[in-house]
């Protein structure tokens, strides 16, 4: 495995550069598939693992916590400290069942934000968590309000890290701005969606109907250059398996410019005998910009099969082809 350190501050932390998503754990994966993918991500050196309070909501109509859960239950059963570094996220679960995060999300108010990292420090069976994240932008509640809630956290020793995603890069912006005003920690890690195929910005995001808010575009690529502190964790970067299986491929990706960055991608995968996607996850791991891909497995099979990115090598001339087709 490989490593790279997040954060700049006293609670920075040195994660593996494949962090492990949990989100369908303990709802659509089973509680014994998901502890053995979480076993073997660790005896493969990995440690840096992703979830959420709203997870998996939408799977039985509820309001989450499911994988949070499921995570707490492995952590106790393993006896796992410290050396397990655990991101989740709070604004984004649903106030009630039926109800989703678009129409009726929990927000970043003060009391959400403290009593939401509550709630998944008791699932989690963490007193402090590693990262938190603000996980949908809230326009309903000033942004010096939420700064100071998360900056309470950390000065109270219950959060380490702050992290922001799907958020428009000037909210990102201002919202540190504000921290370090204030004398505040601010966000130090954004998790978006970025992967090799760029979906249309012209057209309603399968995801993100509002604009793609949650897509790594050239402002945000060009804002982690000019923040060097910052580093991105990149969540759905296999497309959730399209790029195994082209069927899957979501409509805002259907553009001139997917079918030129495929063929370039096949080819890479043909001369380095690698699948797709393993190329995709090394293209992020080995980029310029500081990526960490946020893959989710369902088997172990499936797991080894992006753990085997850590160690695939790209040539310059390799790297060259993928980063100008389009």
């Amino acid at each position: 495995m490989k490593y790279r350190t997040i954060g700049t501050g006293p609670h920075s932390r040195r994660v593996s550069v494949l962090a492990l998503g949990a989100m369908l754990f303990g709802s659509m994966t089973d509680e014994k598939t998901s502890f053995a993918v979480l076993d073997r991500y660790v005896e493969a050196g990995g440690n840096f693992i992703d979830t959420s309070d709203n997870y998996a909501f939408w799977t039985d109509g509820g309001q989450g916590g499911q994988s949070e859960q499921l995570l707490g239950r492995w952590r106790r059963s393993r006896g796992a400290g410290d050396e397990i570094v655990v991101a989740t996220k709070l604004g984004a679960r649903p106030l009630a069942p039926g109800t989703s995060y678009t129409d009726n999300p929990e927000g970043l108010s003060a009391k959400v934000i403290r009593e939401a990292s509550e709630r998944s420090r008791e699932r989690l069976g963490m007193e402090r968590l590693d990262l938190l994240y603000a996980h949908i932008d809230d326009h309903t509640v000033p942004q010096r309000e939420t700064v100071e809630a998360f900056g309470d956290l950390v000065a109270e020793g219950t959060v380490g890290l702050l992290g922001v995603s799907n958020q428009a890069v000037w909210r990102v912006e201002r919202a540190r701005a504000l921290a370090a005003q204030a004398g505040l920690p601010g966000y130090e890690v954004l998790q978006y969606h970025h992967s090799l195929l760029r979906p249309r910005s012209d057209v309603p995001s399968d995801l993100f109907p509002d604009g793609n808010l949650g897509h790594v575009g050239p402002e945000m690529a060009g804002y982690l250059r000019a923040e060097p502190g910052l580093t991105l964790v990149a969540y759905s970067p296999l497309l959730g398996g399209a790029y195994a299986r082209p069927e899957r491929l979501p409509g805002d990706y259907d553009h001139p410019g997917s079918p030129a960055r495929l063929a370039v991608l096949h080819e890479v995968a043909r001369e380095t005998g690698a699948t797709p996607g393993q190329v995709v996850l090394a293209w992020q791991i080995g980029h310029e910009l500081p990526i960490l891909p946020l893959a989710g497995a369902s088997s172990v099979a499936q797991l080894d099969e992006n753990l085997a990115a850590v160690d695939l090598e790209l040539s310059p001339e390799q790297w060259a082809r993928l980063d100008a087709a389009h």
